[in-house]
């Protein structure tokens, strides 16, 4: 038996464009759909998304994929 290793990154975006709760799950669907994204926790009265990955996305991919999907403006990263 092997034990495999799992990779785990976190990154805390600030995000700009949540009013509500619908934002925060569109913003939770739209990031979880990319295969490395494992979570993300959004939150519309911080402003900020955490995402969890398993395998590292570089910022301006996630960026591109939250301000694409309409409405939203990546102001950085933690």
């Amino acid at each position: 038996m092997t034990n495999a290793l799992r990779f785990a990154c976190t990154k805390t975006m600030k995000v700009e464009g949540m009013h509500c709760g619908g934002c925060e799950n569109r913003l939770k669907r739209t990031l979880e759909a990319l295969a490395q994204v494992d979570e993300v926790v959004a939150s519309h009265t911080d402003g900020t998304a955490v995402v969890t990955m398993n395998e590292e996305v570089p910022d301006n991919v996630l960026k591109k994929t939250v301000e694409d999907a309409g409405g939203f403006t990546v102001l950085g990263f933690a």
